[in-house]
This record gives structure tokens, sequence and C-alpha cells, in this order.
């Protein structure tokens, strides 16, 4: 396979409940992370007193970030408005050659910055709040 453009790994927002999803205006760096955390099941029969962790038996969650120009768009519009009103709408993420996150996230900060010489930029972090989907391409 050969090396994806790191400009099609997207973040689409579902901009009004019905599954009408946009990609967020202005990013240029994005990312997803996966992490699930472990339960120590350790004991003092373990083989060799290596630690044996539960299969399957920790928390799983997902965490996207991006920064970008702000724009002032529709999606810049919904973000602020996610988070201030506190919901939880449906995102997906496009991994290029790949295929589709999907599922609720939570808004956890939104950063706004610039400068007297330079453009306005944002910072948006997201946090997994139920179960997600992955649909391969």
């Amino acid at each position: 396979m050969p090396a994806q453009n790191g400009k099609d790994l997207l973040i689409k927002v579902d901009l009004d409940g019905t599954s009408t999803f946009q990609t967020m205006a202005g990013l240029r760096a994005s990312r997803l992370s996966f992490n699930a955390e472990t339960v120590d099941v350790t004991s003092l029969e373990s083989a060799g007193g290596w630690r044996e962790l539960l299969a399957g038996g920790g928390v799983k969650s997902a965490v996207i970030s991006g920064s970008g120009v702000f724009r002032d768009e529709a999606t810049d519009e919904r973000a602020r408005q996610i988070f201030f009103d506190g919901e939880v709408p449906e995102f997906q993420v496009i991994i290029p050659d790949f295929g589709t996150v999907e599922g609720a996230f939570q808004i956890t900060s939104i950063e706004y910055a610039g400068s007297h010489d330079g453009e306005a930029s944002y910072e948006l972090s997201l946090a997994s709040a139920g179960v997600l989907s992955f649909t391969a391409l």
C-alpha cells in the first residue's frame, strides 16, 4: 500500500442530528487515538511472577484531536454549540484506505489563538462517549 496523504484523515461532525456529516472546516492536522485500560489479575500463583491481564476487562476509549485555521463556518458554529450545550453528537473519522470510525464524542476542549500578524487558529479535543463502530473500505 502506498503512503497516504495526511490531509485525507478527516474529522466530520453531524450538523443537525440527521447523520448529515460535514468535514470540520480549516483543520490542518488531526489525530485519532484508541486506548484500552488494563485490569491486572496477577496473583501469587502467576507463572514465574509475570503480570497477568484480564482479557477484554478494561475500559476502551478513543480521543480525537485537531488543529487548524479558524474559518467561522457552519462546522465551527456547530462545535461551539456542542461544547456550550454539553451535547454528545455523532462524529466520523475517515482514515484513508482503511475505513471509517463513527460514534458519539464529547468536545472536551476548544482553544482559539491568534497573533497580530497571523491567522486565527483553533485546537479541538474530543473524547468518546459510547460504543464506536468501524466500517472498513
